[in-house]
């Protein structure tokens, strides 16, 4: 059985592709390390890639420091580089994401006369004063 469950934050924004009609987002995940030692690193980084609505999704709500929970498969690639060495990639094929903390909800703006105060929307007469 190939199944994978990470926890981690982006690295950076979903970098999102369409090959055909196939749509999908890739990035990197940071995992912390449960035990660190002095030294070394405190995180192990996983490509991951989400296909389809998954893709949409997490390109829509997830950016660069967003914590996700992921679930998938681990996947290897072989290729030669540039310089004729053989290589292996891994990548993480998700299957699953949920949402680890709630999205920040942005600041209503609001609009202030040039005294300073703020306006009163058009329609609101609930005032405690008149």
């Amino acid at each position: 059985m190939n199944k994978i469950f990470l926890i981690g934050r982006l690295t950076n924004d979903p970098e999102v592709k369409v090959t055909g009609s196939t749509q999908f987002a890739k990035f990197t995940l940071a995992v912390d390390k449960r035990f660190k030692k002095e030294g070394e690193a405190t995180a192990d980084f996983f490509n991951c890639v989400a296909f389809g609505k998954r893709a949409e999704v997490i390109n829509q709500y997830f950016f660069k420091g967003s914590k996700i929970a992921v679930s998938g498969e681990m996947q290897s690639s072989k290729y030669t580089d540039k310089d004729g060495n053989k290589r292996t990639s891994w990548e993480v094929t998700i299957d699953e994401f949920d949402f680890c903390e709630s999205k920040r909800a942005p600041e209503p703006e609001q609009k202030t006369d040039e005294d300073g105060f703020m306006e009163v929307p058009d329609g609101f007469d609930d005032l405690p004063f008149k």
